[in-house]
């Protein structure tokens, strides 16, 4: 699709790159606060070293109002840094909320090929607190920036890293040194970094958070676009300064900086714009789907690839300088809204209403309404290399309307119990909802009682690994189909549950996050992403020769029996064709068949009398 067209700009700009890299090495005066990628007239990116030595001298020339602070190391060692910028010099996360101030975390290059974020971050702080020509957006707002994110896969540096991108020079990876996609990994969180942010995001609680990313997909005019959640997972009033007070003000105050802004952009059908935008949800394996479970809003800014580096980057800049003046206008507001929305989920957790439903997936309205596209126009031709149709940019200008679907919509919901309770030998999954924030207590004795659970059934595991897994998918993919999901139905059962199991009441503020996780329902499950595979296996098996005889004395004494196999003969060909499956259809309806198998092991509870818990 778009490759056709960024070949020959990479082909164009390799040449360059070897004859200009001198200049990329100017060493700057001392009163030279260019960026580096300002020196290098935005050709290169500088490496981690780099980076952090500039945002170090802006510490120096500002240390009241700058502080550093680490808050992990990468798989390979590097250290994770969050620089704080504070125009009065409080750096206290509690204090800060005490007070009423609006806390912005900017989190740059999750994926280390998409450095746009990090360079205009550069700017930003020096603007903020050394030049001063931007030291306003400091009046309310602390802002913690995350330069690097992907420390490691910053560091896998090459001129073929992004082969849809314009610039820089060289760039560096999307993964990190596992190969995991860090922005996939926000609720299974397997990566070190995550679980790093995750105590970042804890300390911080931030009242705002944005991913600085830039595009794949389709070409067309803007330079700069973004996504906003406000759909009916976001809580109302949220939603509503989203729609009505931050985007109007994005749009109007980018294009006046001479920037082409607009709402993201994803198509139906990537190989013709004109069938339709897509509209899904933002699923919390994302960062600012994340931000949703988390009860805070939050923007995914996508700057456009084929755009060049300086252009990108000046973008960004201006997208988050914008973003800045709306926070500290509006601080108060933005102050108020979390702190209804955490009350609200508060207040549904104690309530524990049997009737409200939570959602858990979203879908698009089958209703849509047209929306300005200012696009190129394109040929669709058929390709004799892929056998699909390919589509085929000019730079000639084209403004059209397409249709987008009008909203979301509940697809699939759930009533939340009043707690939740998972049995201590599942320690993995424990681990995961602490490194969360959620708050858990401990049984302090071993307990049974009957409790609201799942039998999962026809499960079905992706074939291919994704993100370090096989996830548990009902229809397809999970990678192309985040609605994918496992079968499960809620039953009655008795449980035992031994002394140190984790007790998750639904009365704090994270509760969204214990619920998208333990739902097995949810998209990002811990069910769906195989942290409970094991309940799934077969674990003891009856020998051919015991299973035929038990298999004719079961149909003998029930008919009904005889004529359900005969049936699933006659109407399942693989049934038919697999004497295995043919045997276990009796070993599972027999006194012998593992009655957990299937059965999911984690309690919803209704009433926490009777419980052995610590206070």
């Amino acid at each position: 699709m778009t490759k056709a067209l960024t070949l020959p700009l990479l082909i164009i700009a390799i040449p360059i790159a070897i004859c200009c890299r001198a200049g990329a090495e100017e060493k700057p005066a001392a009163s030279d606060w260019r960026t580096p990628a300002e020196l290098s007239n935005y050709r290169t990116t500088p490496r981690y070293d780099e980076t952090m030595a500039y945002l170090r001298r802006v510490a120096a020339a500002a240390p009241r109002q700058v502080k550093f602070e680490t808050f992990g190391k990468t798989g390979e060692g590097r250290d994770l840094v969050a620089i704080i910028f504070a125009g009065d010099g409080i750096f206290d996360p509690a204090a800060l909320h005490r007070a009423g101030r609006p806390i912005l975390l900017l989190q740059n290059a999750i994926h280390a090929g998409e450095m746009d974020g990090k360079d205009a971050c550069l700017a930003l702080a020096r603007d903020m607190v050394v030049t001063k020509t931007r030291a306003s957006l400091l009046d309310r707002a602390v802002v913690v920036i995350i330069p690097i994110y992907n420390a490691d896969g910053h560091e896998r540096v090459s001129a073929y890293n992004r082969i849809n991108q314009n610039g820089p020079e060289e760039m560096g990876w999307r993964t990190d040194a596992v190969n995991l996609n860090l922005n996939r990994d926000y609720m299974k969180a397997d990566a070190i970094e995550t679980r790093a942010f995750l105590r970042l995001w804890n300390r911080w609680l931030p009242d705002y958070f944005v991913d600085n990313h830039v595009t794949d997909g389709a070409d067309f005019q803007y330079d700069v676009t973004y996504a906003v959640d406000t759909g009916p997972d976001v809580s109302p009033a949220t939603a509503e300064w989203q729609r009505s007070a931050v985007a109007p003000y994005l749009e109007k105050s980018v294009t006046d900086s001479g920037h082409l802004i607009s709402p993201y952009f994803s198509f139906i059908d990537e190989s013709d714009p004109s069938k339709g935008a897509a509209l899904t949800q933002d699923v919390p394996r994302f960062s600012t789907g994340y931000g949703v479970v988390q009860s805070r809003p939050a923007m995914l800014v996508e700057m456009h690839m084929l755009k060049d580096y300086k252009t990108r980057v000046t973008g960004n800049y201006e997208i988050m300088r914008a973003l800045l003046e709306v926070i500290n206008r509006d601080a108060s507001k933005l102050v108020e809204n979390n702190r209804a929305a955490d009350a609200a989920t508060i207040a549904a957790g104690k309530a524990h209403d049997q009737q409200a439903k939570f959602p858990l997936r979203l879908k698009a309205s089958s209703e849509t309404a047209p929306v300005h596209f200012r696009g190129y126009k394109f040929e669709r031709v058929p390709s004799d290399i892929s056998g699909k149709t390919w589509i085929q940019y000019s730079h000639e200008p084209l403004e059209i309307m397409v249709p987008r679907p009008v909203k979301l919509e509940v697809a699939a919901a759930v009533a939340p119990p009043a707690a939740y309770l998972v049995p201590a030998q599942w320690s993995e999954v424990i681990d995961r909802l602490t490194a969360h924030g959620i708050a858990m207590r401990r049984t302090t004795a071993a307990w049974s009682g009957e409790v609201e659970t799942y039998r999962c059934e026809r499960m079905h595991w992706q074939e291919r690994p994704f993100e370090g897994r096989h996830p548990i998918t009902a229809i397809g993919d999970l990678s192309e189909h985040p609605d994918a999901r496992p079968l499960c139905r809620p039953v009655r059962e008795k449980l035992s549950f031994p002394a140190g199991s984790a007790l998750v009441a639904l009365d704090q503020r994270a509760a969204k996050v214990a619920i998208h996780f333990l739902e097995p329902d949810g998209p990002d499950s811990a069910v769906a992403w195989g942290f409970f595979d094991a309940i799934f296996e077969q674990k003891e098996y009856g020998e051919d020769y015991v299973l035929e005889k038990l298999a004719r004395e079961m149909m003998a004494k029930d008919p009904k029996l005889k004529e359900e196999f005969q049936n699933k003969l006659a109407t399942d060909k693989e049934f038919a064709g697999s004497s295995f499956a043919r045997l276990n259809f009796f070993f599972q309806r027999s006194p012998w068949w593992d009655q957990r198998q299937g059965l999911y092991p984690v309690g919803r509870l209704s009433s926490l009398a009777g419980l052995p818990v610590a206070k």
